[in-house]
């Protein structure tokens, strides 16, 4: 049963970026108006309990912490900067990052070492550490990571799109390399001699999808996929697709839509299925369910969510549903499928946004 729920930020101007929590209870949003604002999302209720101020710039994009390194938001900007909050405590007077009152959210770290837009950002799987990938318009990805003890290390990754990075995503977290002499089934993935091989994928304005890897403590591009003729604007990697297969969904200004696939036994070349024809407008966003198998897509102000048939193509399971309400509210589309139950654990949001984020920017 699909449910659509209206959510009235207040920002006041474009949204760019919509993000619930590991547990489905907080959502948080960003704003061309310079701000985030975090709402309690239980039982169908929206409750503001911040509103967060500390970008000099239109906030593009956001991503939550796993709760196990506690409640930790990074949101990154026009501004060349990427903030990480951490909510610490309720309180009931207003403060200069959450002039709501309601729940706290302090800056715990700050990064400005790009010297372009920083476009996106996102948590490394747990298991990983505490570590953030983002990525920006002066054509590099940072890597940001902490011990947990209040210091925060960066490696950046030079060129690595040259005209801009528009989105990054990362592999979930099983050992990847595995012979196929050592590894005839996908108990073999799961065994504590497996070690996890941390990697992420990046989409750009080269119009490539590239995947990296951690090796010797430096990062390599471990491939590239080049199938789309114009820039990227979002990857996804699924996040369970059987433990011996692994998948990414790529979208792009060119209207297409692919989703690329390798068997991680054999470490065989990845192959590209293309979802659908080709849609009406550039395509903005693609993020899989929990359970990998179900990917919404979102093109211009219309969200589809698509499941792959026995005959290996992929299906449309519902009609294209408009999300263009008003410049300061999102239409949240959700689905049992999607979401593995309100409230589920890690349940994901699939909002399509007024107005598509300009990524490539000088």
């Amino acid at each position: 049963m699909t449910q659509i729920n209206s959510i009235d930020t207040g920002h006041e101007e474009l949204i760019h970026d919509a993000q619930l929590d590991y547990y489905g209870t907080k959502l948080a949003t960003c704003s061309s108006d310079k701000t985030i604002r975090v709402f309690d999302v239980i039982n169908h209720q929206q409750k503001l309990i911040a509103d967060l101020k500390g970008h000099e710039g239109p906030v593009w994009q956001l991503s939550w912490s796993h709760p196990m390194y506690g409640s930790l938001l990074a949101s990154c900007s026009y501004d060349k900067k990427v903030i990480i909050w951490k909510e610490t405590s309720s309180s009931t007077l207003p403060t200069p990052q959450s002039s709501s009152g309601g729940s706290h959210f302090q800056i715990i770290h700050e990064y400005d070492r790009h010297t372009s837009s920083v476009n996106t950002v996102a948590w490394a799987p747990y298991e990983y550490g505490l570590m953030l990938a983002c990525g920006s318009s002066d054509g590099s990805i940072s890597i940001i990571t902490s011990s947990g003890d209040g210091r925060w290390t960066a490696k950046n990754l030079p060129d690595c799109h040259p005209p801009g990075v528009n989105a990054l995503s990362w592999a979930r977290s099983i050992g990847t390399q595995i012979s196929a002499s050592a590894a005839m089934d996908d108990s073999s993935l799961t065994t504590g001699n497996t070690e996890l091989v941390k990697r992420f994928v990046s989409g750009g304005c080269d119009n490539l999808v590239r995947i990296w890897k951690e090796q010797d403590d430096a990062w390599i591009e471990e491939s590239h996929l080049d199938q789309h003729t114009d820039w990227i604007r979002d990857v996804a990697w699924a996040p369970t697709f059987g433990l011996s297969k692994e998948k990414i969904a790529s979208c792009s200004q060119d209207g297409r839509v692919y989703v690329w696939t390798r068997d991680v036994r054999t470490q065989s070349a990845w192959e590209c299925t293309q979802i659908g024809t080709v849609f009406d407008d550039v395509v903005w966003s693609v993020s899989w369910s929990l359970t990998g198998d179900i990917l919404a897509v979102a093109s211009a102000d219309k969200v589809s969510l698509w499941k792959e048939g026995l005959d290996g193509k992929y299906q449309c399971l519902t009609t294209p549903t408009s999300a263009m309400t008003a410049t300061n509210s999102i239409t949240d589309l959700s689905d049992t499928a999607m979401n593995g139950g309100v409230g589920g654990s890690g349940t994901q949001a699939t909002s399509s946004l007024q107005a598509p984020t300009p990524l490539m920017v000088s």
